[in-house]
C-alpha cells in the first residue's frame, strides 16, 4: 500500500515542509503513522482515503508543532517525482507548488486533493466537512491562487 501511494504522501508532506531535511523527516513520520494505524484500518473507506487522511493529519499536527512559521518556499526539491516532461512544466510546477505553499494548513489540503481529481465527496470525507462547504472553499481558493500569481 505504501509504494502504490507514495506519491501522494510525498506530495501531501512537500506542502506542508520548510526544506529538504524537514521534507524527510515529515514522510518518515507520515509513513510511520500509516505503519502504526494500518492495524485499525477497516476499509470503511478506499485505501486512498484513508492515506490522505492520515497524511494530511500527521503533517497537520507536524505544522502546528512547528515554531517558526515559514514565510517562503526554498525547497530544492527534485521534482521529477511529480513529473517528467519538459522543464518549462517543471518550472510551472514549481510555482504552483510555490503559491500553494503560502496558504493555511487548510487550504492547502484542499486544493491538493482537488488537485488529485478527488471528488467533492471524496474531499469532504477526508477532510470532515460537508461537500458543499468544499465547493465554496475551492472556489475561493482557486481565486486565490489566481490573484496570488497575478501579483
Amino acid at each position: 500500500m505504501l509504494e502504490q501511494h507514495k506519491r501522494v504522501i510525498y506530495k501531501v508532506c512537500y506542502l506542508y515542509a520548510g526544506d529538504t531535511a524537514q521534507l524527510d523527516d515529515l514522510y518518515q513520520e507520515t509513513v510511520l503513522n500509516l505503519w502504526r494505524a494500518f492495524s485499525g484500518f477497516r476499509g470503511e473507506s478506499s485505501p486512498a482515503t484513508w492515506v490522505y487522511r492520515i497524511s494530511l493529519n500527521t503533517c497537520i499536527s507536524f505544522r502546528r508543532k512547528s515554531v517558526r512559521q515559514l514565510q517562503a518556499v526554498t525547497l530544492p526539491v527534485n521534482l521529477e517525482v511529480f513529473d517528467e516532461d519538459d522543464g518549462n512544466r517543471k518550472a510551472r510546477l514549481a510555482e504552483l507548488y510555490r503559491l500553494i505553499h503560502a496558504l493555511g494548513p487548510l487550504e492547502r489540503a484542499l486544493i491538493l486533493l482537488w488537485l488529485e481529481d478527488r471528488s467533492y465527496d471524496e474531499i469532504a470525507r477526508i477532510m470532515g466537512m460537508a461537500r458543499n462547504n468544499v465547493g465554496v472553499r475551492l472556489n475561493r481558493i482557486r481565486e486565490k491562487l489566481k490573484n496570488m500569481s497575478n501579483q
